[in-house]
């Protein structure tokens, strides 16, 4: 593969990561972390850029995305990757994103109500371009990428050479421990999971530039993972110095898309709004195109419906729950998608720590990955209770008492690794016994 394509399949990689989501997340974070805002977001890179690079790094060592769950029992492989691609698919991340597109890149402009147009065209448009999977790196590698990048540059250099205040001073949590909240708060951007589903895209197009052997496949993905960082690190630092020095242009913001429309114009007036409804739109659009990819690339793997087919009724599906609004989205799906991220991080690291260094059978090493997957999903549902403000009052004093990092919504992790530290432990015993006995 030649430097070119594979920049241009970082830049692409890069795109499909980079959601309405992740533009408005880090400002509101940096401004509540004030003049602590560098040390919150080295944290928050951490967990936002880090663990979904670690991913596609694990993905591309396996050459084949299926992998991850391939030592599982069967009906849990095809239940897990039916959530996890549904969820990021037609049942929340795909209609949130085609609403979040039409709430900052259209609404400001238009005073009626014309979601349903709105997301009718939309949704065609991304199929259209969906379509034409051999042509992704084309349209979103090589063009809509850089568009997107110039874009957010003339936002960030305007903000650096005319910033519209200084950073204020920072609230409670961020006081005490600014690096440990960014930690936490890029966790729950829960890029970690999209990087499970777009392993299904990168790697596909790794393979369509002839690359199909496994350490190749490894060698290059790798490559892209680094592409990735550098691009989503410098796009996250931009967004938290924007965030940062805020306060008296959005003192009252909620959320980080008001920051960004609020600088916006105050840099460049209505043509700032115009500008951040590019970026909004084209942000959007290029998300929509990689997970309606990785769908349609699953559906047609696993159970031979034809990617054109596939493709068709996702976007359907998309358009309809679109108009639904994006509060309800949220509140059905969400859960869904907090318990399916510890899901897909533990299986992760049972993959580095088990499947690639042990030596015991598949069918012990299939038990571990079982057990792994049940605790996650276990522990990561008292998690999501946790976050959605589910949990009863004394079962949450209890876990907070009890349960390491419950506090941190990671109350899954521990238990995780104290999983595969006894399997590990079983083997050596194991093994220690079959010398002994010989």
């Amino acid at each position: 593969m030649n430097r070119r394509d594979l920049a241009a399949i970082g830049f692409m990689t890069f795109a499909l990561f980079l959601g309405a989501g992740n533009l408005i997340y880090p400002p509101l974070m940096a401004q509540q972390a004030g003049e602590n805002w560098l040390i919150a977001i080295v944290g928050f890179l951490l967990t936002a850029v880090g663990l979904p690079a670690f991913t596609l790094v694990v993905l591309g060592r396996l050459s084949s995305a299926d992998k991850l769950t391939a030592l599982l029992p069967k009906w849990m492989d095809r239940s897990f990757w039916f959530l996890v691609l549904t969820t990021l698919g037609p049942a929340f991340v795909l209609p949130r994103a085609v609403t979040v597109a039409y709430e900052m890149g259209v609404k400001p402009f238009y005073s009626g109500n014309g979601l349903m147009v709105f997301s009718a065209l939309f949704c065609a448009l991304t199929l259209w371009l969906a379509l034409k999977p051999g042509k992704l790196v084309d349209y979103i590698g090589k063009v809509m990428t850089p568009a997107l990048i110039a874009m957010l540059a003339v936002l960030v250099i305007a903000a650096l050479v005319n910033p519209l205040g200084e950073p204020s001073q920072a609230i409670e949590v961020y006081q005490q421990a600014p690096a440990v909240n960014g930690l936490i708060q890029g966790y729950m951007t829960l890029d970690a999971i999209a990087a499970v589903a777009f392993g299904w895209v990168i790697i596909q197009t790794i393979r369509s530039k002839g690359i199909e052997e496994k350490k190749a496949i490894s060698y290059y993905t790798i490559r892209i993972a680094v592409i990735y960082s550098v691009l989503m690190s410098l796009c996250y630092l931009a967004m938290g110095y924007l965030g940062s020095t805020s306060s008296e242009i959005a003192p009252s913001a909620t959320n980080g898309g008001e920051i960004l429309t609020r600088y916006a114009a105050g840099e460049f007036g209505m043509l700032g709004q115009i500008l951040l409804a590019a970026i909004t739109l084209m942000a959007c659009l290029t998300t929509t195109i990689g997970l309606t990819n990785a769908n349609s690339q699953y559906y047609k793997n696993t159970y031979g419906i034809t990617f054109k087919a596939s493709a068709t009724v996702i976007m359907v599906l998309t358009a309809i729950i679109s108009n639904f609004g994006l509060e309800t989205i949220i509140e059905v799906s969400l859960p869904a998608i907090l318990i399916l991220c510890p899901i897909a991080i533990s299986l992760i690291i049972a993959m580095v720590l088990i499947s690639e260094k042990s030596e015991s059978n598949t069918l012990t090493i299939s038990m571990s990955h079982t057990a792994v997957v049940c605790i996650a999903a276990l522990f990561g549902t008292i998690d999501a209770l946790h976050i959605l403000g589910k949990l009863p009052e004394g079962m949450a004093a209890f876990c907070e008492q009890w349960l390491p990092l419950f506090s941190s919504h990671t109350s899954w992790l521990l238990p995780v690794f104290i999983t595969i530290f006894v399997h590990k432990l079983f083997n050596k015993t194991v093994l220690k016994n079959v010398v002994v006995n010989n």
